[in-house]
């Protein structure tokens, strides 16, 4: 299960505005920078409190961002939720169910290990799931 939400992902356009307004809406600057070149995005993050922000920009036209930002236009992309053992959450969530768009977690932004739950199944949420990378 979920330990709690760990970020929000937002698609934008122009993530260096979106740096800008994200820094005068939280009051904070972004903690970092990084590339996903398999997602062909540039991620941008801010933390407040307990909760991190995710700016996510494309950096192809064929990525998943520029898609989502063509058909829907900037917003929250997904909710991204901490797990203590993603592969045995994701086992757990396909015998309940829920579609997966990956059944095997791949390399994420951040140092985690990623996978996403399709929208059709979560009630039209993109959803998450993320594990922190724990090098031996």
């Amino acid at each position: 299960m979920p330990k709690k939400l760990e970020h929000i992902g937002i698609a934008v356009t122009d993530l260096e505005a979106s740096e800008k307004l994200f820094t005068k809406l939280l009051g904070v600057a972004p903690y970092k920078r990084e590339l996903v070149e398999s997602e062909m995005v540039m991620t941008s993050f801010f933390i407040l409190g307990d909760i991190k922000f995710e700016l996510l920009a494309a950096t192809h036209p064929d990525s998943a961002i520029a898609k989502f930002i063509e058909k829907k236009g900037e917003g929250i992309h997904h909710l991204a939720f901490e797990s203590e053992n993603i592969e045995e959450e994701l086992l757990e969530k396909k015998e309940n169910q829920f579609q997966l768009i990956h059944e095997i977690p791949k390399k994420g932004a951040d140092n985690k290990k990623i996978a996403f739950l399709h929208p059709k199944s979560t009630n039209g949420v993109l959803t998450e799931l993320c594990q922190e990378i724990i090098n031996p």
